[in-house]
């Protein structure tokens, strides 16, 4: 805190409320104001030519900040009170909100109940549509965007990607291309198209997505494959995720994430209506956190090294968690039924025609033949319990609900256990086979070719 600046302009610096790439925000005071107010606070960089250009969309997007923002007056949208530009800094006075952003609250062991998430969008909704019928887009929606308090009073903030859509595109000094966050972006937004209302309408879709769920919608191991699934790839039903919501909530992300601008809500005011329906058909306020002791008992074991920590929430989701006595038998040899499970704590044995193969303890899988025999779908063998047992259960039917990633995951891990498990058998058998043939080797550098008869 020693570089703490005491003093900006006319504002008294109090204390730093937040730091980004390109700006600081200062809790400040000054006599013109009642109340302390939140000083976004920009100091520009070298004059190179690089520093120079990013210096200047800086100020595109402080002007724009300034311009469009200090228009709104809603009660769910962060007040501009002044901005200044100077030479080597500049700063934009705002309202002050003791709240904190909705990236808190989206993670799976972090959600909000059900009905405090439809209030919050709901708000956030109404304040879009009053920004559209100002002529502002806000292009920027995303969880760091949207603050809430203790009371689920709502602010929409940083609208310096804002766009005037009462002025030509390519005469907007607002509007810059590649601007917004890609995970939030709408197709037409990635695709450079001309934006109205349905862009941010499509975004909080995608918000309200991930409070629910604690993921996103779309998700891609890079840019590229991210920007393809947002443009042509359906996202998963949120029943799916969560069976307990009403099916209408279903229909009202479907509608939100509409590819096609038509099908798509064409105003906040709809959006919100739909959120009120959904909202009368809960059954109750009553919310339970999910177990967070069973999430970290799974992200210790190695079999879920390769997961990110929502494909292990979701792992969670689509198994069953159990527990059975020494001596009972979970799976029988030639079963069809496909189920495979993870040993949590115990020891269970896999057997053939009544003969122990291995013995199997924390942290190793049993089952996963049937699951990858896409054929026969027939467990090899019979698993029986050695001791008390703690294991989690996984219903390929839960499963197939699941995301790709999720599945692709799964078997990926399953297909790792089989070779290494069929190594080990072979390496087994091998002690007690006959010797092998003894083949001649080829000539270094022989080419084989293939002879046609």
């Amino acid at each position: 805190m020693s570089d703490l600046p005491t003093q900006i302009g006319d504002f008294r610096i109090i204390k730093e409320l937040g730091k980004g790439a390109t700006a600081t925000v200062y809790l400040a005071e000054s006599p013109a104001y009642p109340e302390p107010v939140a000083l976004k606070y920009i100091r520009f960089a070298d004059k190179s030519k690089d520093e120079a250009k990013w210096n200047r969309r800086l100020l595109k997007l402080l002007k724009a900040e300034r311009a469009v923002a200090s228009r709104l007056n809603h009660p769910h949208i962060i007040r501009i009170f002044e901005g200044v530009v100077g030479t080597n800094e500049a700063y934009v006075v705002m309202e002050y909100f003791p709240g904190e952003s909705l990236e808190r609250f989206c993670t799976f062991s972090s959600l909000l109940p059900v009905h405090r998430t439809i209030g919050i969008i709901f708000k956030c909704c109404m304040a879009l549509d009053y920004a559209y019928r100002q002529g502002v887009v806000h292009r920027d929606i995303k969880p760091a965007n949207i603050l809430v308090d203790d009371k689920d009073n709502v602010k929409i903030t940083d609208f310096g990607l804002a766009m005037n859509i009462n002025k030509r595109v390519d005469t907007d000094s607002t509007f810059i291309m590649g601007v917004g966050s890609p995970a939030y972006m709408s197709p037409e937004q990635i695709k450079a198209y001309p934006l109205n209302q349905k862009t941010d309408l499509y975004s909080l879709g995608v918000v309200l997505f991930h409070l629910l769920t604690g993921r996103l919608p779309f998700r891609a191991k890079n840019p590229a494959q991210l920007i393809y699934k947002i443009i042509n790839a359906d996202p998963p039903a949120v029943s799916q995720l969560l069976p307990d919501l009403p099916e209408l909530m279903d229909k009202v992300i479907r509608k939100s994430l509409e590819k096609d601008l038509y099908s798509r809500y064409k105003n906040g005011a709809e959006f919100a209506k739909d959120l009120s329906a959904v909202r009368y058909q809960l059954v109750d306020d009553k919310f339970l956190p999910p177990d967070t002791s069973r999430f970290s008992t799974l992200r210790k074991l190695t079999f879920f090294t390769e997961f990110d920590d929502v494909d292990v929430w979701e792992a969670l989701r689509i198994s069953s968690w159990r527990t059975v006595k020494a001596n009972t038998t979970l799976i029988r040899e030639g079963d069809q039924d496909q189920r495979f499970g993870l040993v949590i704590t115990g020891k269970v044995e896999l057997a053939v025609a009544g003969k122990r193969i291995v013995e199997l303890g924390e942290d190793e899988v049993f089952g996963e033949t049937a699951y990858l025999d896409e054929l026969g779908h027939k467990h090899l063998f019979s698993v029986v319990t050695l001791t008390d047992v703690t294991y989690l259960e996984v219903n390929p039917a839960a499963l197939a609900l699941s995301t790709e990633e999720s599945q692709d995951l799964f078997r990926r891990r399953l297909t790792t256990t089989l070779t290494k498990r069929l190594g080990i058998l072979s390496a087994t058998v091998a002690k007690t086979a006959p010797a092998a043939t003894a083949g001649q080797a080829l000539a270094p550098g022989l080419d084989l070719q293939l002879i046609d008869d």
